[in-house]
């Protein structure tokens, strides 16, 4: 090349030698004395009469890559390059083998050759293993040869020796790389362009080929390549990218050179497949935290959300119009994970522009638009702009269709996140979206489709009429028969059609009908699982169908009572407040409550234990089922032995509605015992009692009411509720219309007033007797 116009200049400027004799014959005048006797290169001058005008002699590079030193020498070395190797005339590589193992020299002395010893890998005799010792490494000492014959004289390296090994069992694609990235290197657009070409032709997502490629230094000259201005070589750089980039090595290596700011730049270039490229790429490199912030901080989501607007740029047909909007799609659903890029795409009026694109028909484009939906649903605000736009028809709509099982699924898993909102839930019972679910659970045969349209129905009967249509639609029946089968079943299906069965099971007529379709000794068996979601689900449902008589009866001879009370010393918080709500109709329910509690050996002081939580679903849980244990005296006295008043005491300064319902509750059930409620108010739990009336809740105030009138049975915690003035507030409760509250805030100002009129009477005896 000339260093002045930078212009590649293929005029001879060296010496030309027909053959390396030729040359070496020319560099020194006592080289044919000197390898006389030696036959390396050949066995006779070349025909200098030859048609072709080619030597007879097979020229090699061998300068370049063969090293010949004195045989003699113990540290001589000859190491070939694997490419090379097979480019090696048969004889010259006998020849040289000849030379290295000592034969030449032995010869020339008059010696015998030393004995070849071939090594079997990962095989050496016992007495090379007993008397072998690892030679001391010298600073002048050479690596050692790795050809297929060694001398068992010479040096090991073992560590040199993996690493060549490795890279020799590396399969021929890798060295392949090598030489197409020479000539990428070169600078020739075309031959870069046919380099790249020849690149795709190889299994570029086997790890070996990844390695090939980021060893030679070939992701940053793909990554240069996108600089450059020939589109061939930026396109080809971009395929060859895109694939490599699923490799999370290679990923960050691509985000540490900077690769994901120049796509973002090639999102704005008028070339709708470099734009398409680019941002396929983009989908594949942002899958962690850094890539997706640097794509943001250098506009890239504005530029993804443009490629989704389609129907402006007239130059561009449907389909390619189409495809910009799927490879958009996918990079901004990559990007989306990230909530600060969630509210960037909000800004950037993405809502609109993918409530249009729910109208294509697609399958490709759609996928990844519901994703991005799917994604960002549970922000709330996406969650009513989804609500609002209409896009649960079109979601709906592409979840009836059966062309592709993808779309089905990611729609299923949508509405799976949409319908944690009461007004969802509505508007996919009126749009006949739960037949659909049903359907599919009843006859889809793929288990990422059952697990989602699962998902769908267990969020969408939290709604208590959405139970009554699923029992219409024989939803229990289809989901039970899920569950008989579920050894085959992946734990993810189990999840969700437990949870179905839970919610729907609030409802009685679904209760039974679990018992029916013979759902009840499947969910029993689930108690014995230790994936965590399914523990507290199928606790969850158990719990539920302990509310009927019959069903508990059947729940009880399976043993279900006493896995739930061993699901208390599980480890999770979730696990051990799920079945403790489980346990509470369980108790209820049962023929003989106390002496069933009181055959599990430990359960109580475990229960008891449970109150020292953190947790305030384990507390409220803890409460729920000390209140409905204590309905047993005998119970009770062991409750009170293990000091459940003071830890219940301890807890009447919680702010969480639900706990002070149950704790409440606990606090009523357990004044019953001894002296229990004088206790209480030792440890100053009226106070803060008194403060609970003020809630608007009715189940807290029930409980908190029939609390205060227990206690106002001690004299003592009756003074306390006269100083915090409870009698004005009980006065108005007296006037509600659940008689519960009625008959405990008349009892509490019964209690109070009669203790007032002791007071007043032993004053006016003490007065007469003084006067």
């Amino acid at each position: 090349m000339d260093s002045d116009t930078k212009v590649l200049d293929f005029d001879k400027r060296s010496a030309y030698y027909k053959d390396l004799r030729t040359l070496l014959r020319k560099e020194n005048a006592h080289f044919d004395s000197i390898i006389e006797n030696e036959a390396i290169f050949s066995t006779g001058e070349p025909k200098a009469d030859d048609a072709s005008g080619t030597s007879s002699v097979i020229a090699t590079p061998i300068a370049s890559t063969v090293k010949l030193v004195d045989a003699t020498n113990a540290d001589s070395v000859v190491r070939l390059s694997p490419g090379d190797r097979a480019d090696t005339p048969p004889a010259m590589t006998e020849r040289l083998r000849a030379i290295l193992s000592g034969e030449e020299a032995a010869r020339k002395v008059g010696k015998k050759p030393p004995k070849k010893v071939t090594k079997i890998e990962g095989v050496e005799p016992e007495r090379e293993k007993a008397h072998k010792k690892k030679p001391k490494k010298t600073a002048g000492a050479k690596k050692k040869l790795y050809s297929d014959e060694s001398s068992s004289d010479g040096p090991d390296d073992n560590d040199e020796g993996d690493k060549c090994i490795d890279k020799f069992e590396m399969p021929s694609d890798y060295w392949l790389i090598q030489k197409y990235m020479k000539f990428i290197k070169g600078g020739n657009p075309s031959a870069t362009t046919f380099a790249l070409c020849a690149l795709m032709d190889l299994d570029l997502t086997h790890d070996s080929t990844q390695l090939g490629i980021r060893d030679v230094g070939g992701v940053e000259l793909l990554i240069n390549l996108l600089e450059s201005k020939d589109l061939r070589c930026q396109i080809g750089s971009l395929h060859v990218l895109k694939k490599i980039s699923e490799n999370c090595a290679i990923r960050q290596f691509i985000t540490d050179l900077g690769g994901i700011q120049i796509m973002v730049r090639l999102l704005r270039c008028q070339d709708s497949e470099l734009k398409c490229l680019a941002a396929e790429t983009i989908a594949h490199v942002a899958q962690f935290k850094r890539a997706r912030r640097i794509v943001r901080r250098n506009n890239g989501i504005c530029n993804l959300i443009a490629l989704l607007d389609i129907g402006h740029d007239r130059s561009l047909s449907r389909a390619e119009e189409l495809e910009q909007a799927r490879c958009g799609a996918l990079a901004i659903f990559s990007c989306c994970k990230s909530r600060t890029n969630k509210t960037v795409m909000r800004r950037a009026g993405i809502i609109p522009i993918l409530g249009k694109l729910l109208w294509q028909s697609d399958p490709e484009t759609l996928i990844p638009v519901v994703g991005i939906l799917h994604e960002c649903a549970q922000e709330l605000i996406y969650l009513v702009s989804i609500r609002t736009e209409g896009m649960l028809g079109n979601i709906l709509k592409h979840l009836k269709e059966e062309k592709s099982i993808a779309l089905q699924t990611v729609c299923a898993s949508a509405l799976f996140v949409c319908a944690r909102e009461k007004e969802t839930r509505v508007i996919i019972r009126q749009l006949g979206g739960l037949k659909h679910l049903v359907d599919i659970v009843a006859a889809a045969k793929d288990k990422k489709l059952i697990e989602e349209a699962a998902g769908a129905i267990w969020k969408c009967a939290i709604s208590e009429e959405n139970c009554k249509d699923l029992h219409k639609l024989s939803a229990v029946t289809h989901l039970v028969k899920i569950l008989n089968i579920q050894p085959e079943e992946p734990e993810e299906v189990l999840v969700n059609v437990v949870g179905a069965l839970g919610e729907m099971a609030k409802v009685k007529v679904n209760s039974k009908e679990i018992r029916q379709a013979n759902g009840i000794p499947a969910l029993v068996n689930l108690l014995k699982k230790t994936n965590t979601s399914i523990l507290v689900n199928a606790s969850k449902a158990v719990g539920y169908c302990a509310e009927d008589f019959e069903n508990m009866v059947l729940i009880n001879k399976l043993d279900g009572v006493a896995l739930i009370w061993s699901l208390l010393k599980n480890k999770n918080e979730e696990v051990q407040a799920s079945a403790a709500r489980a346990l509470c109709p369980c108790i209820q329910n049962a023929q003989d409550s106390g002496e069933m509690v009181r055959s599990f050996i430990g359960g109580l002081e475990f229960v008891v234990r449970l109150l020292k939580s953190n947790n305030s679903n384990v507390l409220a849980s803890a409460c729920a089922v000390i209140a409905s244990i204590a309905l047993d005296e005998e119970n009770l006295a062991v409750l009170t032995d293990h000091g459940v008043v003071p830890m219940l005491a301890r807890l009447v300064c919680a702010n969480i509605e639900r706990e002070r319902r149950h704790l409440c509750e606990a606090i009523a059930n357990c004044c019953s015992w001894s002296d229990n409620r004088t206790q209480f108010g030792k440890e100053d739990a009226v106070r803060p009692l008194v403060r609970y009336l003020k809630t608007a809740d009715e189940e807290v105030l029930c409980s908190c009411t029939r609390a205060l009138y227990e206690l106002s049975k001690d004299p003592d915690n009756c003074i306390t509720m006269h100083d915090v003035d409870v009698v004005k507030r009980m006065l108005e409760l007296v006037a509600s219309r659940n008689k519960v509250i009625q008959i405990s805030a008349a009892g509490c100002i019964s209690n109070i007033r009669r203790l007032a009129l002791a007071n007043e009477n032993y004053y006016y005896q003490r007065y007469y007797q003084q006067h």
